[in-house]
């Protein structure tokens, strides 16, 4: 799986918006805490703004906050919120991309890979990064020596 800087900045703003609670955090001092360009994040919270995920707050008290409680956040809301559905090919859906002769069955390899990723990506929420309080099957993926390879 390939993630780009996009997705990663906003999924390490989104953890940091988690650990804030209700309280509005600005571009800055998420872009200081996680070390990311200022503008590039600002650009990221709009799309996530759009997507319904974090509310901006105007004013001298102003900034970001989660529009939902963390817990019912999950990484994939977040990803494909700024990068769009979670696996294709070529841009196109698997489920939208045929293949012939000795390549045929790569569709269905591909719609299993993005049913593994969301197995992941929607059972991992926004909180439980924040706390890291990771749900069991993700910590025992990780510890799995074979996974680090």
């Amino acid at each position: 799986m390939r993630l780009s800087a996009r997705v990663d900045y906003a999924l390490r703003a989104a953890a940091e918006l988690a650990a804030a609670g209700d309280g509005p955090t600005t571009v800055g001092e998420l872009a200081k805490e996680q070390d990311m360009p200022p503008k590039y994040l600002e650009n990221i919270l709009l799309q996530m703004r759009r997507a319904g995920l974090v509310r901006g707050q105007r004013g001298p008290e102003g900034g970001y906050v989660l529009a939902r409680p963390a817990t019912e956040i999950t990484l994939a809301d977040v990803i494909r919120a700024v990068d769009g559905p979670l696996a294709n090919v070529r841009g196109e859906r698997p489920e939208h991309v045929g293949y012939r002769g000795p390549a045929e069955s790569l569709q269905q390899v591909w719609i299993a890979l993005r049913a593994s990723e969301r197995a992941i990506l929607e059972e991992v929420t926004l909180d439980s990064v924040a706390t890291g309080a990771l749900p069991q099957r993700v910590r025992q993926l990780a510890a799995d020596p074979a996974a680090w390879d």
